[in-house]
């Protein structure tokens, strides 16, 4: 193992994590790699260090039993030759972590079901593993270059830290109320914050920071049922959802084969994709010959919304709906929530 030390090769940062920076790094076995490199935190004395050190070496041995598709692959965990940093080596991930994607804004419904099921896939691993991730959310959610969905960064929280990390690192958001009662985890807690990863993903990070914190709420319970959805997304989403983030860590969906259950019966819905300016929002999809967008846009104080298909070569517009006149915000979602859920 020393000699793997000796010879990796850390190359340009790829991005900062709560406890370490990530770079790319050359492996004499495995080739490309992302190296996790852990130093002593600010403050950190000698001693805290070197036991924190020798609890990363140890973690990172069992870190490499969760082989699986859906897992980001530990491949080791060494001391670095000058003995101040600690070394995880890691399958790269060639497209990186969905937290630009989830910046960017609401990500395709299609596509958020095809990540849901990979990570769902992959956390049932670890569970099978009697392994916690601890630390669901865009940011940990890597993309390789096949574009499969990988659960990355994970093992390496403990419960003796957690609500501290999870406050430092913007993670106290999707922490599961038991958490903030006993500040142990499980993997209930995991399939919460796997419900307000998939939330964020299907409305994009301005939707998700205009509306309430978690932080706030989810400790006074029912937070569930204050979320606020954008028009398209179906009933069969918010309804799964809302059972991953049931108050009762028992009555909780929390299982993935019944995640994965609850996904494939929504395999088939259509997928809209949504754009906005920070005022006006468009919807739009394609048929095999046909453009069919909606959109809600601002007349004065009141809103007026449309559904309009376009030929993609050869016909006439065709009007399939409109609000006809303006009329107040509630109204026209409402509206346009029937009109989706009528699609599907």
């Amino acid at each position: 193992m020393t000699g793997l030390v000796s010879a990796l090769q850390i190359g340009a940062k790829l991005g900062n994590g709560h406890f370490g920076e990530v770079h790319l790094g050359e492996d004499p076995v495995h080739g490309p790699v992302a190296v996790k490199i852990y130093r002593a935190l600010p403050g950190e004395d000698p001693t805290k260090w070197n036991i924190r050190k020798s609890a990363l070496l140890a973690e990172g041995v069992n870190l490499r039993k969760a082989k699986h598709r859906h897992v980001v692959q530990v491949h080791h965990i060494v001391g670095s030759q000058t003995d101040d940093a600690v070394h995880l080596v890691m399958e790269l991930c060639e497209q990186g972590s969905l937290q630009s994607r989830y910046e960017a804004g609401p990500l395709p419904t299609r596509d958020v079901h095809t990540i849901a099921t990979d990570i769902c896939h992959g956390l049932g691993a670890l569970h099978d593993r009697e392994m916690l991730h601890r630390d669901i959310k865009p940011g940990n959610l890597l993309m390789d270059k096949d574009g499969v969905t990988k659960l990355g960064d994970f093992g390496l929280v403990t419960d003796d830290i957690i609500l501290g990390y999870a406050s430092a690192a913007g993670y106290i958001d999707h922490l599961a109320p038991e958490v903030f009662e006993t500040g142990q985890t499980s993997s209930r807690s995991d399939f919460w914050a796997l419900g307000m990863t998939l939330y964020r993903l299907l409305h994009g990070e301005a939707w998700y920071r205009a509306s309430p914190a978690p932080r706030y709420l989810v400790r006074d319970l029912g937070y569930a049922d204050r979320l606020t959805w954008l028009p398209h997304i179906s009933s069969r989403w918010r309804r799964l959802v809302r059972a991953l983030l049931n108050d009762d860590p028992h009555a909780r969906l929390a299982t993935h084969g019944k995640v994965l259950d609850a996904l494939a019966g929504m395999a088939g819905d259509l997928c809209w994709v949504y754009e906005t300016d920070g005022v006006s929002s468009k919807w739009h999809r394609n048929t095999k010959d046909r453009l069919i967008e909606v959109t809600l846009e601002p007349s004065g104080k009141k809103w007026v919304w449309a559904v309009v298909s376009y030929p993609i070569a050869k016909g006439v517009k065709r009007t399939i709906g409109t609000s006809g006149r303006a009329v107040n915000r509630i109204t026209a979602e409402k509206s346009l929530r029937a009109f989706f859920e009528d699609c599907l």
